[in-house]
């Protein structure tokens, strides 16, 4: 398997200025609900993963002028994973005993919190999945509405493509069609924003 790309750092040098509103935009919504699920999923209740969502962005904003690429260097990705796992590890530790999940004691939320490799493995495939959702929202607005129904219908919903003919008058080369240039776009944001954030997938 070849390695990720690395990093597109034109695009870490605009999230470096606090004052470029769209990147930051773009940056917190691609990564902002990656942490708060991750937090999630170690049992910390919805307040405090979203507190602890905002701690990492926070912490991010004041420290990201001073990351710089370069040989010994984590990659930026690396450098998110480790702040996101190091706030969620001290978000366990301040949380009340009585808050514990069932019987289990915070001692054990921690011993049971995967190993870094395991974390990074994970926040990747979060980022991932999340990227899908983030792209799929910014390309609706390039659609009619009854060209995304379309597209919603068969892509999403899974429903064939013969059904959704019979029932909308149209026929089965248009829904085809309809279908193909919303995927087609679709898969051409999603390239453009997994170049910017390293998160394209492996190739062989």
């Amino acid at each position: 398997m070849s390695d990720f790309p690395e990093t597109n750092h034109s695009l870490i040098a605009r999230v470096q200025d606090l004052g470029d509103g769209a990147s930051w935009a773009e940056f917190l919504g691609i990564y902002q609900p990656v942490v708060y699920r991750m937090a999630r999923r170690r049992h910390l209740q919805e307040a405090d993963a979203h507190d602890v969502a905002q701690q990492v962005f926070l912490s991010i904003a004041k420290s990201i002028e001073r990351w710089e690429p370069g040989v010994g260097q984590p990659p930026f990705r690396a450098w998110l994973t480790t702040i996101a796992r190091n706030a969620i590890t001290k978000a366990l530790i301040r949380r009340p005993h009585d808050q514990a999940t069932g019987t289990t004691s915070v001692a054990e939320l921690l011993a049971a919190q995967p190993e870094p490799e395991a974390t990074a493995s994970e926040f990747l495939a979060e980022a991932r999945r999340e990227i899908i959702r983030w792209a799929t929202e910014q390309i609706r607005a390039e659609f009619s509405d009854e060209i995304w129904k379309l597209f919603q219908w068969t892509a999403i919903e899974g429903v064939s493509i013969a059904q959704v003919a019979e029932s909308s008058g149209r026929s089965v080369g248009s829904i085809y069609v309809a279908r193909f240039r919303v995927v087609t776009r679709l898969k051409e944001k999603i390239q453009e924003v997994s170049q910017h954030w390293d998160l394209q997938e492996e190739r062989s």
